[in-house]
């Protein structure tokens, strides 16, 4: 028999997420919803915070989806073939990135920390570099996550 008062709904305080994530100078990774922390099987959901003007390089998820949730700040992407397409979203707006699409995510605002909640489609870090050239190139600071790893020199 299930004891739903264990194995049932699970709040997470957003006072109590874990900080115990990747990190990069800039930015601000925490953990709501793995494996780790409430048995999550086939999803990731957290928070980011990325300081003004970070941008990453070209990459995309393999077969992942991801919903960023922006809360505060402007966020840009890129996307296509050449990183040829962009939209911009705000405050209360929502971006779906399918699998496989070659992106980039920039912080639209030169002075104003952007502030995300991040949905992966599975707990596993798929990330695929890609050599393109960006639009917008990237700085020094990489959007650093459970699935965009820091690079190790």
């Amino acid at each position: 028999m299930t004891d739903w008062k264990t194995d049932g709904v699970k709040v997470i305080p957003g006072d109590q997420l874990d900080t115990n994530t990747p990190q990069t100078p800039g930015m601000d990774r925490a953990a709501a919803i793995n494996f780790a922390r409430v048995g999550a099987q086939k999803i990731w959901a957290g928070t980011v915070s990325i300081r003004p003007d970070a941008k990453t390089g070209a990459h995309h998820h393999g077969a992942l989806e991801s919903v960023i949730y922006v809360l505060k700040g402007k966020a840009r992407m890129r996307w296509g073939d050449n990183l040829e397409f962009v939209a911009e979203a705000g405050p209360g707006d929502f971006i779906f990135v399918p699998p496989y699409v070659p992106h980039q995510e920039i912080n639209a605002s030169t002075d104003e920390t952007l502030e995300c909640v991040l949905v992966r489609s599975d707990n596993e870090a798929v990330v695929v570099n890609l050599d393109i050239e960006p639009v917008e190139k990237p700085e020094h600071v990489a959007w650093v996550d459970p699935i965009h790893k820091a690079a190790t020199d």
